[in-house]
């Protein structure tokens, strides 16, 4: 026998763990193995379940393997032991079939030379490759503070606007709107006279994928379609992780970078192409591998998310739907935002298909500041990941503060419609802060508060209403941020001038009264009462429509109708709404709540809109199905991976019928 000091397989010394391979030890070669009798000696698996491995035999060595982790490293001409060089006298890669040709290898050992082995999970997930430039944290104050006036375009912008230009100044105003508006800087160089695009932040992000029973056949390959498609569009410094579940889960690949150099990319698409399905739904177990995927790691990079797609109902940690379960049982306590402290990483949900359970894919992005998408089309899976890795790979800000002062006597703040932001307002109501977070590049953020606002001096020209300033973290340079927005002031003339109403407050009453429609339709919906939530989304739509803003073209306002339009057709009976309308008017509510795009596909023909969304973003759009996608809230870098994914399918669409017709032509 053959004397080895390395493993034929990785090449690893026999003294010590492959991490490889995975597996154990061995004093010698040829010794017997030191594991179980019953675990493959390369993976580790459990050789009675496959292990992944499959079918399984012993060697005369009394080494026991996997028949497919073995049958890519050995040869036709070599009857031996890939682990210790023993001669076999009959390998089962190796057996003659029943064909006339003994020597043509079978199908198996065709198999792909790298063929993707899970290594055993080690117990604490601190594995993960180190990053390539190590976020500056919040406090670190050596390298300054930006400001408005240096960073430019570069800031985030902060604009105010008051319901009315001027209030007589002879009497009292309660509840005067003022509308605060903050966007973040751009990707783009454009604003900044042709400079080049500014970098981004690297992320760290794992995905949580449904391999379940229900997710065998299409459903299964159009998630590899789409998770090749995440795969190529991360760059170097980016990281990911891939887990999968069904009755349980897998972590099936460390926080690795996706640097073509280092093998991670090819790592990650072996890893996707593993994935199996069968078996149940134990979400709470898939997020509770995703925590601690980011809990334990060694190394941190600026941004972190998680996406999470489901095809069915979890019936482990949640067996019981409907009013009475306890969706909050499925969130991870670390995923939970508290309001203190740094925020965890946002939960981005997708439903695929309609039998999906919304309700508690709604709640556990709403628990982690993430968004819920209803994918009801199965094929714009990768649209719709697509359009959310867009806002992910392109976070300009983080831990974003908006604060309001108001600096003259008697004025007082008294609400803030800030939506699913933490608000507070002192007990004197003269100061108010929102808890915005996280932006995107290019995403806007509108807030409107109601005010009091006093009688004025006869001598007084002009009131104060407030002083609106903000502070966050600049993802491209790590520094901590200041900036100071513009003072929101009215006139107060001696007597009452009939004016316009200002079209951006006006604009935003209309959208936070639609968004309140559409959780009274949703309430009504959830007891019974379906005619009645469709007559709320009804009137809903049509003030929308009755608005200034909708009648100026607003494509917001445009956008917000038909979203209306939609829902009030899929909660008019109880099927309808079972099937699809709770999940659309779900994702509506959290794209709502949170101003920011969320994925869900309408129904008919809506060109027209979809040229207007086009022509604002100033992109194009290629569509590949017959439903068309909400456009509410997106990004330009989300329209642009939009458009990439798009171009994508349509290539792969396009070679897969070359494909078709060579066969077709050399079948006869």
């Amino acid at each position: 026998m053959q004397s080895l000091s390395s493993c034929t397989i990785c090449q690893t010394s026999l003294t010590t763990i492959s991490s490889a391979c995975g597996q154990r030890p061995i004093a010698k070669p040829g010794a017997a193995m030191e594991s179980n009798s019953s675990t493959c000696a390369i993976c580790n698996g459990d050789m009675c379940r496959g292990g992944g491995g499959g079918s399984g035999f012993t060697a005369d060595c009394s080494h026991q393997c996997h028949y497919r982790c073995v049958s890519g490293s050995l040869a036709s001409s070599r009857q031996a032991c890939p682990l210790c060089s023993a001669r076999c006298r009959d390998l089962p890669s190796f057996r003659s079939s029943k064909s006339s040709t003994p020597s043509q290898p079978p199908p198996a050992s065709r198999a792909p030379a790298q063929p993707f082995f899970r290594p055993m999970e080690p117990r604490v997930f601190d594995d993960d490759d180190p990053v390539l430039r190590a976020p500056r944290p919040l406090g670190d104050r050596q390298y300054g503070a930006a400001s408005a006036t240096s960073s430019g375009s570069l800031a985030v912008a902060l604009s105010t606007h008051c319901e009315y230009s001027s209030l007589a100044r002879d009497a009292p105003h309660e509840n005067f709107a003022v509308l605060v508006h903050a966007r973040a800087p751009g990707t783009s160089g454009a604003a900044t006279g042709g400079a080049p695009p500014r970098a981004r932040a690297p992320i760290d992000l794992v995905t949580v994928l449904d391999v379940s029973g229900s997710m065998v056949g299409s459903k299964l390959a159009l998630l590899k379609q789409a998770m090749g498609f995440v795969v190529d569009s991360l760059g170097p410094a980016d990281r990911l992780c891939v887990v999968s579940f069904s009755s349980g889960a897998n972590r099936l690949m460390r926080l690795a970078r996706m640097s073509e150099s280092d093998g991670g990319k090819d790592l990650a698409k072996r890893a996707v192409q593993s994935l199996a399905a069968g078996g149940g739904t134990n979400i709470g177990a898939a997020l509770r591998k995703a925590a601690k995927v980011l809990d334990d790691r060694l190394h941190r990079n600026a941004v972190a998310s998680v996406i999470l797609l489901s095809d069915g109902q979890d019936t482990y940690t949640v067996p019981r739907r409907g009013r009475d379960a306890n969706y909050d049982a499925l969130v991870p306590p670390s995923f939970m935002y508290t309001g203190a402290g740094n925020r965890s990483a946002p939960v981005h949900t997708f439903g695929f298909g309609t039998d999906h359970d919304a309700a508690a894919m709604h709640t556990i992005a709403e628990a982690t500041g993430g968004t819920f998408s209803f994918i009801e089309n199965e094929a714009d899976i990768q649209d719709a990941f697509a359009q959310c890795i867009g806002g992910l790979l392109s976070v300009a800000v983080q831990e974003l503060r908006v604060d309001i002062a108001c600096p003259q006597s008697g004025v007082r703040v008294r609400s803030v419609n800030s939506g699913c932001y933490r608000s507070h307002i002192n007990v004197d109501g003269r100061s108010a802060s929102i808890d915005v977070g996280e932006l995107y590049a290019d995403e806007e953020r509108r807030f409107l508060l109601l005010m009091d606002v006093p009688r004025a001096r006869s001598t007084t020209d002009v009131t104060h209403l407030m002083q609106v300033s903000c502070a966050y973290r600049d993802m491209v340079t790590g520094w901590p941020t200041n900036v100071d927005g513009e003072d929101a002031v009215v006139l107060r003339p001696s007597w009452a001038v009939s004016l316009e109403r200002c079209a951006e407050v006006e604009r935003e009453r209309v959208r936070l009264a639609a968004t309140d429609g559409i959780a009274a339709a949703r309430a009504a919906a959830e007891r019974g009462a379906h005619e009645e939530a469709a007559e709320i989304l009804q009137s809903g739509q049509r003030a929308v429509a009755r608005s200034a803003a909708a009648r100026a073209g607003d494509s917001m306002c445009v956008e917000l109708s038909r979203d209306l339009q939609e829902m009030s057709t899929r909660v008019a009976d109880r099927r309808r709404y079972e099937l699809s309308g709770r999940a659309y008017m779900l994702a509506g509510l959290s794209s709502h709540a949170q101003q920011r795009a969320t994925s869900r596909q309408m129904s008919g023909d809506s060109g027209t809109t979809r040229r207007r969304a086009e022509a604002d973003l100033g992109t194009t759009v290629i569509s590949t199905t017959g439903a068309t996608a909400s456009y509410s809230y997106v990004t330009p870098a989300m329209m642009d991976m939009l458009d990439r994914s798009r171009r994508s399918r349509e290539m792969t669409a396009l070679s897969q019928q070359r494909s078709k017709e060579r066969r077709r032509s050399a079948h006869y």
